[in-house]
C-alpha cells in the first residue's frame, strides 16, 4: 500500500506524462513498479500521483484491495495547460484573427500550436464557440507578402547567429544590390516582416523588408550578436518600421472631427496629447525620421496641421500642393 503525500513542489512534467500513459493503457500498477520503471523513489511517485489527482484533476484512484493505481474512467489527453473558459474564448478569438494571415510566415506553425493547445482541453471544458465567433471578424489592409521558405531560412539564421547574403531591391529602385548582413532580429511592423541586422559593407544597422529580398543564402560564418542590442530600443524612435538618424519633436494639431480617432488608439511609445478648447487635440511624438509620419499626416488631409518641426510642415505643404496640381488637370493628364 502507498499512501498519498501532498507535493511540496511541482514534479517534472515528463515523468507525470509517462505515468499518465501507463494508467491510460489500463495496466494495473503500484508505486513500487512505477518507481522501478522511472528510476525514482516511491516517495517521488507518490508526490507525482498526488499532483496529478489534486492539481491536474486527473481521475487517478488507489484500490486498497489490490494495492494498485488506475484511472477511474478513460482519459484521452494529458492536461498540460490549465485554462478557464474565458481564456479559451480569448484563444479562439486569436485563432479567428490568424485566418487573415493564411499564406504568410508562421501561419501553419501557429495553427498547429493552437490545435495542440486546444486538444488537451476537451476533457476539462465543453464549449462551442461557433455562434459567438460568427459575430467577430478581422481585416487588415496591405498585409505584407513574404516567401515562407525565405522566412524559415532567415529565422534559423537569426536564431543560430549565421551571416546571410542576399540581393536587395530598395524602394523606387529598378535594380537589386548585394548585401551581406549579420541578422539580429525579425520584426513584424505594420503587417510587414522586416529583418534588422548589421550591414557588413556599410558597417551600420539596417532594416530590410523580406518581400524585397532575392536569393537568400545562409553562410557558415558565425557571429556574436551585441549584448546591448534591444529591438525595443532600436524601434524606439520609429513611427513604423524604419529608424532615422535624426531627433525630431513632432507636434500635430487635430481638429475636433478627427480628435476622437486619435484618442482611441495607441500610436507610439513616446506619444503625448493635450486637449484643446475647441475639442481638438494636440499630438506630440519624438521620432528619428520624418518619412513615415509624413505619410500618416497626409492621410488625415485637412483634419491635421503640423506645428513642428518646420521641416515636416514644409514637406506636408509641398505634397499638398503637388496633390492640388495633379487634381487640377484632366484625369490621366498632368500639367507641365
Amino acid at each position: 500500500m502507498c499512501a498519498v503525500v501532498l507535493p511540496s513542489s511541482r514534479p517534472p512534467l515528463a515523468r507525470m506524462i509517462r505515468i499518465h500513459e501507463i494508467l491510460q493503457d489500463g495496466r494495473d500498477t503500484n508505486c513500487t513498479k512505477l518507481a522501478e520503471q522511472l528510476e525514482v523513489s516511491t516517495k517521488t511517485i507518490m508526490r507525482d500521483l498526488a499532483f496529478m489527482r489534486d492539481q491536474l484533476d486527473l481521475p487517478a484512484e488507489y484500490d486498497a484491495r489490490t494495492f494498485t493505481w488506475r484511472y477511474a474512467y478513460p482519459v484521452r489527453n494529458f492536461p498540460t495547460v490549465q485554462i478557464s473558459e474565458g481564456e479559451l474564448l480569448a484563444l479562439l478569438v486569436a485563432q479567428k484573427a490568424l485566418e487573415q494571415y493564411k499564406g504568410t510566415p508562421y501561419h501553419d506553425q501557429l495553427a498547429h500550436a493552437f490545435e495542440k493547445l486546444s486538444s488537451g482541453l476537451n476533457e476539462r471544458i465543453s464549449f462551442s464557440p461557433r455562434g459567438t465567433l460568427q459575430n467577430i471578424s478581422f481585416h487588415q489592409a496591405g498585409l505584407g507578402r513574404s516567401d515562407l521558405k525565405l522566412f524559415e531560412k532567415l529565422s534559423r539564421a537569426v536564431n543560430e547567429s549565421h551571416e546571410v547574403a542576399f540581393d536587395y531591391k530598395k524602394p523606387q529602385s529598378r535594380e537589386t544590390e548585394p548585401r551581406r548582413v549579420q541578422p539580429y532580429h525579425l520584426a513584424n511592423r505594420e503587417s510587414v516582416w522586416y529583418l534588422v541586422g548589421h550591414d557588413l559593407d556599410r558597417q551600420a544597422l539596417r532594416t530590410f523588408a523580406l518581400g524585397r529580398m532575392r536569393g537568400l543564402a545562409v553562410t557558415a560564418r558565425h557571429f556574436e550578436r551585441p549584448a546591448d542590442f534591444s529591438p525595443a530600443k532600436f524601434f524606439g524612435k520609429a513611427f513604423g518600421a524604419f529608424v532615422g538618424t535624426g531627433d525630431y519633436r513632432i507636434v500635430i494639431r487635430f481638429s475636433a472631427t478627427a480628435a476622437d480617432q486619435i484618442r482611441e488608439r495607441f500610436w507610439h511609445e513616446s506619444q503625448e496629447t493635450r486637449e484643446l478648447p475647441d475639442g481638438g487635440l494636440e499630438f506630440t511624438v519624438q521620432l528619428g525620421g520624418l518619412d513615415e509620419i509624413l505619410r500618416w499626416t497626409l492621410g488625415w488631409a485637412g483634419e491635421a496641421e503640423v506645428l513642428a518641426p518646420p521641416e515636416l510642415r514644409d514637406l506636408v505643404r509641398s505634397k499638398a500642393e503637388a496633390t492640388v496640381r495633379r487634381y487640377a488637370a484632366a484625369p490621366g493628364r498632368r500639367k507641365r
